[in-house]
């Protein structure tokens, strides 16, 4: 197991504003974990003891509608740190964390956290800087919800996925996710997705191989995110 003063993930999260020998306190009280894709880390409601530093794999996070339905406000992979607000405000937990892709993390007990926080300024100034960053993310998740249409909403989801993840050898999306899923991404019912998607295959925007997907025409997609 890569000790915390080792580990390059840190440089993507608050860690890195630790001292070494703050790490290595951290380090010997972390515990590693791994979850399976549909796996729940935490659910809403929750109170946490720790968080979560996401080593490898990617997690849904979402919060549960009035309706019942999800809404997904952020894709989390490696090197974010899950459940941060939760344990520095000492509330439960406002939003679930699901893996979509086998998961390998390392729990950090809160106690760790929230003594550093107390006795390093530049670690509480870090983790004010990510919860600011989170606070942007879920401002624009309102606003393409309240200015976009459904069809530009999944344009733009696809095109996530391709500069986010990436693509394999064949061109296919290396994150795939489920119908369902991605409704609960752009905040639209499951059939209204899978509808958009069949017109976008019809006009040669992406390819599909059972769950696989392809992006054909990146330009197409682009034109019908900026509603052309």
């Amino acid at each position: 197991m890569s000790r915390c003063e080792n580990c390059i993930i840190r440089q993507f999260n608050s860690l890195r504003a630790m001292s070494k020998d703050e790490l290595k306190k951290v380090s010997d009280s972390k515990v590693s974990k791994t979850f399976k894709k549909g796996d729940a880390i935490f659910e809403e409601g929750d109170r946490l003891d720790g968080v979560f530093c996401v080593r490898e794999g990617v997690s849904k996070l979402s919060k549960l509608s009035s309706n019942g339905k999800d809404q997904i406000i952020k894709l989390a992979t490696k090197g974010e740190i899950l459940g941060q607000r939760s344990v520095i405000a000492e509330e439960s937990a406002n939003l679930s964390a699901v893996a979509i892709k086998d998961m390998d993390l390392c729990f950090i007990p809160k106690e760790s956290i929230l003594h550093t926080l107390n006795t390093n300024p530049n670690f509480a100034v870090e983790v004010l800087r990510h919860m600011a960053n989170d606070l942007r993310e879920a401002d624009d998740v309102i606003v393409n919800m309240s200015q976009k249409t459904v069809k530009q909403r999944i344009a733009e989801a696809f095109i996530y996925l391709k500069t986010e993840f990436g693509e394999d050898e064949n061109g296919f999306l290396l994150l795939s996710l489920s119908r369902e899923d991605m409704s609960n991404v752009v905040g639209t019912a499951t059939e209204s997705t899978i509808r958009i998607i069949s017109e976008f295959k019809k006009k040669g925007m992406i390819e599909t191989s059972g769950k696989k997907i392809r992006i054909t025409n990146l330009d197409k997609l682009q034109s019908v995110v900026s509603g052309l």
